[in-house]
């Protein structure tokens, strides 16, 4: 008999395994379905198996950075959209530090790379935008630029949300940005302040 498939177990299961990074527990079959009231096949309808779930998981950190990433508007600055786009993105590994780990681990597939790869092209878009009003030199490769900021993001992430340094060493992402925004092309004093209005989304409350 097929077994029909529950949205909110599989949302269940998530959130359980993400509980258990962030605790540490170990992940396996059994304790990932201990106290969840169901039962250890509901892993193989949901995901095909313990494999399938890590992968789901990993596609989970991207889906809901990607969901951040809609949620904001677009201004008639592109350089601070640029930069809003690193400040959410740290505000998702920051809210997620869990899930922000399995993203990159790269031991298992992503179940869906196109829609992982899509939150990379925000950061394009705003950069092409950013060519196309001459905030930047024309000559600007929008992919290039949009990594080289993701680049920023990542390594500023990766310190923090689970690494040594603390939370206000964020602050060096205004300075890194800046540098990178004027070495392609930004008028200096306009570039600080698209970049200090766009970083305020790091401190912007949320729910």
């Amino acid at each position: 008999m097929v077994r029909t498939k529950d949205p909110a177990v599989r949302t269940l299961l998530i959130e359980r395994a993400a509980h258990m990074l962030r605790t540490r527990e170990p992940i396996t079959l059994r304790s990932l379905v201990a106290g969840t009231g169901v039962s250890t096949m509901a892993v193989y309808t949901h995901f095909g198996g313990m494999d399938g779930m890590w992968e789901a998981l990993r596609q989970e950190g991207f889906t809901r950075l990607a969901a951040r990433y809609a949620t904001l508007a677009t201004t008639d600055d592109p350089v601070e959209d640029l930069t809003a786009l690193v400040a959410v993105y740290l505000v998702n590994a920051l809210d997620h530090p869990d899930l922000y780990r399995v993203m990159f681990d790269a031991s298992f597939e992503l179940a869906d790379l196109r829609a992982a790869n899509a939150t990379l092209e925000y950061l394009d878009r705003a950069a092409d935008r950013g060519r196309g009003v001459g905030r930047l030199r024309a000559e600007t490769a929008p992919r290039e630029l949009a990594v080289q900021s993701w680049t920023v993001a990542h390594g500023l992430a990766s310190l923090v949300a689970n690494g040594p340094l603390p939370r206000h060493a964020l602050a060096n992402g205004v300075t890194l940005l800046t540098a990178l925004y004027i070495g392609t092309g930004d008028d200096p004093d306009r570039c600080r302040r698209s970049v200090e209005n766009g970083w305020r989304r790091l401190e912007e409350p949320r729910a």
